[in-house]
C-alpha cells in the first residue's frame, strides 16, 4: 500500500509541475505577443 501512496503522490507532483510549466509558458507567449503589438504600434 505504501507504494501506491507514493505513486499517487508522485503523479500529483508531476501534474502540479506540468500545470506550472503550462502557466509559465502561456504567460511568456502572451508577453511576447504583447511585445509584438507594442513594437508594431511604435512604427506609426
Amino acid at each position: 500500500m505504501g507504494d501506491k501512496r507514493e505513486s499517487e503522490s508522485w503523479k500529483e507532483r508531476g501534474v502540479a509541475l506540468r500545470v506550472f510549466v503550462y502557466v509559465f509558458a502561456s504567460h511568456l507567449f502572451a508577453g511576447f505577443v504583447y511585445l509584438l503589438f507594442y513594437v508594431g504600434g511604435q512604427g506609426k
